[in-house]
């Protein structure tokens, strides 16, 4: 390859100009300490205060990784020190990968609730969405030979250390900057960390069908699960090398991007359905997005009665909303519609049948 000339490595530097978050050592010790408000710690505050101190060093020295080791040869940079937690999820997800193509594996199903509410904190009141991935759930596990998983979002919501971070957007610097999988988090030194993601990019890919079912939150979806949706990003052309970008060298990683090289779709072929709701607005751009971005990374959708975008209780109370979807028979049976259609797609296509969307692909119950 041509070296580069130097107006196009001028095109290449990276552009500057936001202003720094950093902060002192004194704000940063108020906001670390500020977690621990419950008089209970008050007998620990000269070890607290020891914590803070060392919780600065590491900030301030910026040690997003604190534990590495050696690439190896299978790298680009085989002395390049990775993260042991990137590794650990990279392995996660080489062992999904070999369940998903195990011909004599089971048929694996992720069942996705996208509502943040739950009766475990704030709202005091199960989601609609969870009701429906439970009659999702019942309708696929009446074949033994399936393997069904739940994710369910409202964890972020209420769980303890349970956290989704923020897309950064490395993708938009340079697709080769975008690690398969993120190589973001966890970042020790700004206390990023208990990152699901690394828990959830396995459970895509061993899945075969994947089922998402989501409220409408002001015409979008739910905060966690368009949080997980960014976080997708590096599924979609993720470079799987971190080391030939040496970490986040991003004029590095412009330059080899500008070299050209594959655009690895890691979900690709997986089917997929989408079931949306709503009480006013918004259901149909809602599910018309979700199905839209999944498409966008090759998922294949498993076909129209998969697809599903209804109001319950439209313009009703909201103190009444179970109540109106517990009499909606109508929605329930399209939700178990979905879940089958959908079951019916991996199935054929696990038997080696083309499918398209819209084909009948009924198929026989296992016994």
């Amino acid at each position: 390859m041509k070296p580069a000339h130097a107006s196009q490595k001028a095109d290449l530097e990276p552009r500057k100009g936001s202003p720094s978050p950093r902060i002192d050592e004194s704000e940063f010790k108020r906001r670390f300490l500020n977690q621990f408000q419950d008089p209970a710690y008050g007998p620990l505050e000269v070890e607290l205060s020891k914590v803070a101190a060392a919780a600065w060093d590491a900030y301030d020295h910026s040690r997003k990784s604190p534990r590495t080791r050696k690439a190896g040869a299978e790298f680009a940079d085989p002395d390049y020190e990775l993260a042991m937690d990137w590794l650990a999820a990279r392995e996660a997800i080489r062992v999904a990968q070999q369940r998903h193509d195990d011909p004599d594996g089971p048929a694996c199903f992720l069942l996705i609730n996208g509502s943040s509410r739950s009766e475990h904190t704030c709202p005091g009141e199960v989601s609609k969405s969870y009701r429906m991935v439970e009659l999702a759930r019942n309708a696929l596990s009446q074949d033994p030979q399936v393997e069904v998983e739940l994710l369910d979002l409202s964890r972020v919501a209420s769980e303890y250390g349970r956290q989704i971070h923020p897309c950064k957007a490395c993708f938009s610097t340079s697709a080769a900057l975008c690690h398969w999988p993120c190589s973001c988090y966890p970042n020790y030194s700004l206390g990023q960390i208990h990152d699901w993601m690394n828990d959830i990019y396995p459970m895509w890919v061993a899945a075969h069908g994947i089922m998402i079912v989501t409220p409408v939150n002001w015409y979008q979806t739910s905060s966690p699960l368009k949080l997980m949706i960014d976080r997708l990003v590096c599924a979609d052309g993720g470079n799987p090398d971190p080391t030939s970008t040496h970490g986040k060298d991003a004029k590095e990683a412009k330059e080899l991007e500008m070299q050209g090289g594959d655009y690895p779709r890691h979900l690709k072929d997986r089917l997929f359905s989408v079931v949306v709701h709503g009480d006013t607005e918004g259901a149909e751009t809602v599910r018309r997005s979700v199905s839209d971005w999944l498409k966008s990374m090759n998922l294949v959708p498993a076909g129209p009665l998969a697809e599903v975008d209804r109001y319950i209780g439209y313009w009703e109370a909201y103190a009444t909303n179970h109540v109106s979807y517990e009499k909606d028979q109508a929605i329930q049976e399209e939700v178990r519609n979905a879940a089958q259609t959908l079951y019916d797609a991996v199935v054929a296509r696990r038997q080696g049948k083309h499918v398209t969307a819209g084909s009948d692909l009924k198929q026989p119950r296992q016994k």
